[in-house]
Formats: C-alpha cells, structure tokens, sequence
C-alpha cells in the first residue's frame, strides 16, 4: 500500500475546484415595514428557503452553481410582512479530478459550502442597510437540501403513471 492509501499502480485523480468568480444575478429587498408604517415594536419571525442549481458552462470544466434564497421576516403577533429578501447568489467554478457519477453531489453540496460565507455577509449588510438588525443566517445543510430534492425527485417519478 501506498502511503496515501491508494493501492499500488493505481493513480487517483487529484480533485481540484477553483472558484473562477462569484457574483449577485439578482437581488430584491422590500421593507414592507416602513412602506406600511408598522410600529418599530415587533418580534420578526424569519423564514428562509434555499433552492440550488448547478450547470455546465461552454468552457471545459467549468460550473455555474447558483444558490437563492427566498427570506421573509413577520411579526409572530400581527403576521404582518416586515421585509423580504430574495437573492441569487453565482459562483463560477472550475473543478476536475471528480467522477462523472460524483459531479452532481459534490455541485450542489461543495460548491455553495464555499460560496456560503459570502452569502451571509451580502443577507448580513443589506438587511441592517434596510433598517433591521443584521440578520446572521445560520448554518445551512446543504447535504440535507440535496437528499431532500433527490426524494422529492423519486416520489414525483413514482406518481407519474407509465408511459405506454
């Protein structure tokens, strides 16, 4: 046995990923609060949805992977909107040394882990510059959100009936 515990004579592909470029396609926020004059004496209550999305560029192994955030902020009492963030968040990567079979995972778990810390900071500012306390987006799963779209996935093929 090799030292790096590959067997001998056989070669593992080194993985290498590279962000190329990181970028917002598209961000909105309403301060519904202060459109709709609500009293500063709220307790918010925020939800946060996250849908990703991965593609093949024209250049030879490169990505585009996208991560958007759907964020709503109510008051728990009056469930009055208090603002709304909705951002698509793009990282360019160029990855190689991954199997074919291991593409898709490693796009949609790996490469928005990377770009996370980001993300939060860009959720972070524009929330505090709308008038609100910075808001700190928790850890996401994003290992959780893949299973979880790969199950939905499966039953929504189960449901459809038999092509004939």
């Amino acid at each position: 046995m090799a030292e790096n515990g590959a067997t001998e004579g056989v070669q593992q592909p080194q993985v290498q990923m590279n962000i190329l470029g990181q970028f917002i396609r598209d961000m909105s926020f309403e301060n519904v609060m202060a459109q709709k004059g609500v009293g500063a004496d709220v307790q918010p209550d925020v939800s946060v949805q996250v849908a990703l999305d991965a593609k093949k560029r024209q250049a030879e192994n490169q990505y585009e992977v996208m991560t958007k955030l759907n964020i709503e902020s109510k008051d728990k009492e009056g469930n009055v909107v208090l603002f709304v963030l909705e951002l698509e968040y793009v990282g360019i990567f160029n990855i190689s040394g991954i199997p074919e079979d291991q593409l898709h995972p490693f796009l949609l778990i790996e490469c928005p882990r990377m770009l996370f810390p980001f993300l939060r900071r860009i959720v972070s500012d524009v929330t505090r510059d709308g008038g609100f306390p910075p808001l700190n987006l928790d850890n996401i799963d994003f290992v959780a959100i893949y299973r979880n779209e790969l199950a939905r996935r499966q039953q929504a093929e189960a449901a459809e009936p038999p092509q004939q």
